[in-house]
């Protein structure tokens, strides 16, 4: 499998796109207005204690407290990892106005503040120390039983005393001088960490993490990776510079390209618009489509346009297989964690299942974010879970539509129009103004009209009020105007934008819809039937006004 990372350096934002095979498979965005916070350690002030919740937040100096489990605050852990205090309250671990040092383990999202642990992890290139667990462990994704032990072994030899460490993919096959010098490196940096804490004021931060290319070379920027390209000479020899300590090994990977369109000549801009949208498409011509909502994340899968060749079960077998695929490389891009539901499309037979189950786990190797497939259900669902510890894709790029407020839905108009034509009918009971203004979307004000001006007659004659209704172009489908006018010259104002005998410049938007002689155009909204310009669409043209009705003027061409 090839494997690349391209870096692109903005003024505002720094995003690293992970390939394989020349597939867009990982996004990292960071943004010098929103910085990470996962992995800063803090000294904090416990603020409240809650038995109810056997949690407790804590003042760290952000926006929102943070959020501390019972099992984060446990003090210590046995060397097999287990909690050294099983069943511990916490009202017997953290007081109110108890000093703490914190390590945020994921971001604050939504209206949660961050949530963060007493068990500090220090990673570095090859171990992660872990200085308040005496443990000793071995990344799962290295198989070799013998290369484990070797690493195990070594690991043992040179963890500092009462600390614990765990070993990274990255360190399969490396000599124990490269392991000593993280070691060394990182009991160092705590060492740092604890002399801050004696000093200056709470809450404070105490160390932060590394910048987002820094954190690459670290975490993903390893020996499987055949290039990494950078677009910006500085950050390209800043990267040079920390790969002569790090990894000298992987300089040769390592090349500039300052051209200006880095991304979108690998394809990586449209493949974001793509992680974007809900309906994902397949090469075979199915289709998937994602939904993400506050719990949890649903995953369809439809056959679209794919008919197959052979039999139903056939065509069903391979579109859930590729949706397989697919679904795994999505969750990675768009970041996905929580719960996910996967809706396969209903497959027959057991080894059909058991396939798509297992191309769907092969996948899900891939991602270095914990991942568990529950397994899959007589209704093709599959039950996942993703640890969620940073926002995903669309939260980092989108945010909640204003009008629909995220909903991704608006009222009709016929809903908007019924409500409000009930409003209508309440405020004229309570004025005593005889003429009311309404001013509307142009679908809403069309349907409080009604043909030929069928409904407004009826609402005039049932409120007993002169209504003027107005479509206003710009107004939000949901929101309606309505206010009574009590002077004449306001009401002339307001409900009569144009005379008879002005002259306009109007652009000709559409055909009229029962005459098609003549052609429309608007005015704030204010309707104009103009006479012969039905074929000058589009077109800005002068007019005269020469007739005023109340919902819409007449006009005609000047030549």
């Amino acid at each position: 499998m090839l494997k690349e990372i391209l870096i692109n350096v903005g003024e505002e934002e720094t995003r690293v796109a992970v390939l394989e095979d020349k597939q867009l498979v990982e996004m990292y965005i960071e943004r010098a207005v929103s910085q990470r916070l996962v992995g800063n350690i803090f000294k904090g002030r416990v603020e409240n204690v809650l038995p109810g919740m056997q949690a407790a937040f804590v003042n760290i100096g952000l926006e929102k407290n943070a959020f501390l489990y019972v099992e984060d605050a446990v003090p210590a852990r046995a060397p097999e990892g287990q909690p050294a205090l099983s069943g511990a309250n916490i009202s017997d671990i953290l007081k109110p106005g108890q000093e703490v040092i914190v390590q945020i383990v994921k971001e604050p999202i939504g209206t949660k503040g961050p949530r963060v642990t007493t068990h500090i992890t220090l990673p570095g290139r090859y171990l992660v120390l872990m200085p308040t667990v005496d443990y000793i462990g071995i990344s799962r994704r290295i198989e070799s039983d013998r290369e484990r032990e070797r690493l195990k072994e070594m690991a043992a030899r040179l963890k500092p005393e009462g600390m614990g460490v765990i070993v990274r993919t990255a360190a399969e096959g490396v000599e124990e001088e490269e392991l000593r010098q993280d070691v060394q490196l990182l009991s160092k940096l705590w060492r740092k960490i604890l002399q801050r804490a004696t000093h200056g004021p709470v809450p404070a931060l105490l160390h932060r993490d590394l910048e987002l290319v820094q954190r690459i070379l670290r975490d993903v920027f390893t020996e499987d990776v055949a290039r990494l390209t950078i677009d910006s000479r500085p950050e390209y020899e800043k990267v040079l510079d920390l790969l002569d300590i790090t990894g000298p090994r992987l300089k040769f990977k390592v090349f500039l390209d300052e051209r200006d369109d880095l991304f979108r000549l690998y394809g990586i801009e449209a493949e974001l618009e793509r992680a974007l949208k809900r309906k994902v498409w397949l090469k075979c011509g199915g289709y998937i489509v994602i939904d993400q909502a506050e719990a949890l994340t649903a995953v369809d899968v439809n056959t679209g346009k794919f008919v197959g060749s052979t039999n139903l079960e056939d065509t069903v077998l391979r579109t859930n297989l590729e949706a397989a695929v697919e679904i795994a490389r999505q969750l990675r891009l768009r970041n996905i964690g929580g719960i996910i539901i996967v809706d396969f499309i209903d497959m027959q037979q057991e080894e059909h299942r058991r396939q798509v189950l297992q191309v769907l786990e092969e996948e899900i190797k891939k991602d270095k974010t914990k991942t568990n497939i529950l397994g899959i259900t007589q209704l093709g669902l599959v039950e996942m879970t993703r640890k969620k510890v940073r926002p995903s894709l669309s939260e980092v790029l989108q945010r909640p539509c204003p009008y629909c407020d995220g909903r991704g839905k608006v009222l009709s108009e016929e809903t908007v129009g019924i409500h409000f034509k009930n409003y209508i009918c309440d405020l004229a009971r309570r004025t005593s103004a005889d003429t009311i203004l309404v001013e509307a979307h142009p679908l809403v004000a069309a349907r409080l009209i009604g043909s030929g001006g069928g409904n407004l007659r009826d609402l005039e004659h049932r409120t007993g009020k002169n209504l003027y209704i107005r479509g206003c172009q710009g107004q939000h489908i949901e929101d309606v105007s309505v206010r009574p006018l009590y002077d004449q010259a306001d009401i002339q104002a307001n409900t009569l934008p144009v005379t008879p005998g002005q002259v306009l410049e109007v652009r000709i938007e559409e055909p009229h819809a029962v005459n098609l002689h003549d052609g429309i155009a608007r005015l704030d909204g204010f309707i104009l039937d103009v006479e012969g310009a039905g074929a000058l669409v589009g077109e800005v043209v002068p007019v005269e006004v020469s007739k005023v009705h109340r919902t819409y003027a007449r006009a005609r061409l000047l030549k």
